[in-house]
């Protein structure tokens, strides 16, 4: 168990590969992954630029921006989303998970939206999770919230249950429909969906 061990730290600690072996690996295991990703992200690769247009509801905050071009994201751009989707209650800034972006990305383009999303909640800090708990039945322990991997959000100019069911369309991560507080939830963990 330890050689085994030991052998894996020393293959991460080398970060040129030249064994053609290993090569051969590790391109089977992008094709082997991109065959299994959601159906959502096939039209991604057409696109020469990903945008997405932010506005934080809590803080006032507004952010237009290209997160990708040039066929790969752009670092201060990506800064900029995590800065207006932090935990405005503690103000503590998270990276979010640029597959969540992306979904954003498409169901923006899927809803021909013209207006920016509103943001009502993105990444929350486990402590702000912890507490919200305490006051809310719908808050999840484990919530995909405090990993940069969730965000709650209406579109202005789209009616929720369009944007809910267009979400659903994605069959990628998972879709909660708010309608009494006027928001959908969305997260890249395992396919599910429910109301709250």
């Amino acid at each position: 168990m330890k050689d085994k061990l030991a052998a894996r730290i020393a293959q991460h600690q080398h970060p040129v590969c030249h064994d053609r072996r290993r090569w051969l690996q590790l391109a089977l295991g992008s094709s082997v992954s991109l065959a299994f990703m959601p159906k959502a992200y096939a039209n991604l690769a057409k696109l020469p630029e990903r945008k997405l247009s932010l506005h934080n509801l809590h803080t006032g905050e507004s952010l237009k921006t290209t997160y990708w071009a040039e066929g790969h994201y752009q670092p201060d751009e990506l800064k900029a989303i995590h800065h207006i989707l932090r935990d405005h209650r503690t103000n503590e800034v998270a990276e979010i998970d640029s597959d969540l972006l992306d979904l954003m990305n498409i169901l923006h383009h899927r809803m021909q939206g013209k207006q920016p999303y509103h943001i009502i909640s993105g990444y929350r800090s486990p402590t702000t999770n912890e507490n919200l708990r305490k006051t809310s039945s719908g808050v999840a322990r484990l919530s995909y919230h405090t990993l940069g991997k969730a965000v709650d959000f209406r579109l202005p100019g789209r009616e929720l249950s369009a944007l809910h069911k267009a979400a659903l369309a994605l069959e990628a991560g998972g879709v909660g429909y708010y309608p009494r507080s006027d928001f959908i939830h969305l997260d890249t963990g395992p396919l599910r969906q429910w109301q709250g």
